[in-house]
């Protein structure tokens, strides 16, 4: 790779033994995956949840903090995805406390690197988010795909450690969507319906990431007879990136680089699918299959939008939720909720409001054997489509029928299969 001066002199280790480690690392990455260059980026986004870290991770991060301040801070904005737990309602989720001990312990590490203890996925409804065109190093794939398609910046998913040495360096290989050769679309999405209700737009992604396949194809999608907001978007992108690791769609006349269908179609044939509604019907049942009761009922992965949060109170107001029922939401939102009494309404009807955790980064299997939980219902196909590997059996539903299921004590019937 070429390297400026400054890139140099961090090689040499003119800045210190963390921003030496961290551009080599990256020289290696860029390497591996054929960068030239790098690329000045504005901000970062790392994975701190400690199911991710692990104790050695953390124990890793701990050498790095005790360094002297001058030579550890991070030097762009460096905020993070989701912790593994909410502190406040730990007991009743039944974590252990040496889960919360390497939480605080890494908390404390992050904050001495810089790092700003942001703990969200939905930074982009939140916090700076990017603009058309800006270079950043996010680590969620949720982020990334968000940020890329909706906002038009430019990012690749980046692992922890990559993610951490772009905070520390300011830099980032110049690969794959940094480059306008890998933002063209490579296969075109016929859509013969508009999704609905947010389990339908993450129906839709989970289907479209499985034509996908592949972290380097780019899907643009034709037909769809509105512009989808926020959280419709949300949940789309979240669902897209689970299912078929892809980083950036186009939606044509919509997102911000698909005007016109021939600004990303490439010349020459292009791989075509149709989906219609009865694709998306049975890909939501599937996941319904041969389950007439659930354990709980999750809203999470992605956080909720405070407009989320005020659809689950409006459809708990006069009921009682006789199963757990979790709406986990980022620390950003959680104060305007309360501000607004969206919190109160929602734990007045049984609900729990969860802030700056992620469901399935919080111990999902050691919650599921603490607390007896077996099958989840949620209105998020991207918690559906990971979760099973914690053991559970989710069903993908939508949040008014998640909601009603909670309300009578499980039971899936047929008004909330709808």
């Amino acid at each position: 790779m070429r390297l400026t001066d400054e890139e140099t002199a961090m090689q040499a280790g003119a800045f210190g033994p963390a921003v030496q480690w961290a551009i080599d690392h990256q020289i290696r990455v860029g390497g591996y995956l054929g960068a030239e260059d790098f690329v000045p980026v504005t901000q970062a986004h790392i994975m701190a949840d400690t199911e991710s870290l692990g104790l050695a991770g953390v124990e890793w991060l701990e050498a790095w903090a005790r360094l002297p301040a001058a030579q550890r801070r991070v030097r762009v904005p460096t905020i993070t995805d989701p912790r593994g737990t909410d502190f406040a309602s730990a007991h009743k989720l039944k974590h252990q406390p040496w889960m919360l001990d390497l939480e605080r312990r890494t908390i404390h590490a992050f904050e001495a690197l810089g790092v700003l203890m942001t703990d969200t996925c939905i930074n982009y409804q939140t916090i700076m988010p990017p603009v058309r065109g800006e270079h950043v190093a996010y680590g969620d794939t949720g982020v990334v795909i968000y940020s890329n398609s909706v906002c038009g910046a430019r990012s690749n998913f980046e692992g922890g450690p990559s993610a951490l040495s772009a905070g520390l360096t300011g830099r980032t290989p110049r690969y794959g969507y940094h480059l306008d050769a890998h933002r063209r679309a490579t296969l075109l999405i016929q859509c013969a319906a508009t999704p609905r209700d947010l389990n339908d737009w993450g129906a839709l992604g989970g289907i479209v990431g499985r034509l996908a396949g592949d972290y380097w194809q780019v899907p643009a999608l034709v037909g769809l007879d509105r512009v989808p907001g926020s959280d419709e978007m949300k949940h789309f992108g979240a669902a897209l990136a689970s299912y078929g690791s892809v980083a950036l769609f186009h939606m044509v006349c919509i997102t911000p680089e698909a005007q016109r269908l021939e600004d990303v179609i490439p010349d020459g044939d292009i791989r075509t699918h149709d989906v219609t509604e009865a694709d998306i019907r049975v890909f939501q049942s599937a996941y319904a299959k041969e389950i007439d009761t659930v354990d709980l009922v999750v809203f999470s992965a992605p956080q909720l939008s405070l407009v989320e949060m005020s659809q689950v109170a409006d459809l708990l107001d006069g009921r009682h939720a006789d199963i757990p029922l979790l709406a986990i939401t980022s620390p950003q939102v959680k104060p305007d909720a309360d501000r607004m009494g969206l919190t109160r309404r929602i734990e007045a009807a049984g609900g729990t409001v969860l802030a700056g955790m992620c469901f399935y980064q919080s111990y999902a299997r050691e919650m599921a054997e603490a607390n007896g939980w077996k099958r989840l219902a949620t209105n998020s196909a991207k918690l559906t489509n990971i979760i099973g590997g914690y053991g559970y059996r989710p069903a993908l539903m939508s949040m008014a029928a998640c909601v009603e299921a909670a309300c009578a004590g499980g039971r899936i019937g047929a008004r909330t299969q709808r």
